[in-house]
């Protein structure tokens, strides 16, 4: 099975993203939507970026369009809504399915066979905590708000 540093996404404009990238990293995994109740918590992630950034962390948007058809849109124009509506800066990749047959990489090792925490993604904004070396640490539900005590301070735990 693949590690998370071993994976390879596509980044919202097309071109390849290498998550080892992230080695020695704190990542947050979140499948985001840009019409969905819970999208105002792009301010939240954003904020956390801004805020951990600095210590070797970054949010990781993975927009998805299983839930309710709430990511219509195309990378281009998610990426405007994005980076107009909520000045996203942190990485974002093109859309992924994270449930079913064609789950992508990445989602099969978050919640597949043998995950830390396996099953079915909810709802959108589901955030797990990925640490330095690739383990999973910790699943959030989608309406734990990023800046809750609970993320903040896994986050802490985890930059270390």
């Amino acid at each position: 099975m693949s590690t998370f540093h071993d994976i390879q996404v596509t980044s919202l404009d097309g071109s390849a993203l290498l998550l080892d990238r992230f080695v020695d990293q704190v990542v947050l995994v979140v499948n985001v939507a840009s019409q969905c109740g819970l999208t105002p918590q792009y301010e939240g992630l954003e904020r956390l970026q801004q805020r951990f950034g600095p210590r070797g962390f970054t949010v990781l948007g993975v927009p998805c369009n299983q839930f309710a058809g709430q990511e219509p849109g195309s990378e281009a124009e998610i990426e405007a809504f994005c980076t107009t509506r909520y000045g996203v800066t942190f990485p974002l990749t093109a859309k992924s399915v994270v449930n079913g047959e064609a789950r992508d990489t990445l989602y099969t090792l978050l919640v597949g066979p043998g995950a830390t925490f396996p099953g079915d993604i909810t709802w959108n904004f589901e955030k797990f905590l990925i640490g330095k070396n690739g383990e999973v640490l910790s699943r959030f539900s989608p309406k734990t708000l990023p800046e809750s005590p609970e993320v903040v301070s896994a986050i802490e735990r985890a930059l270390g």
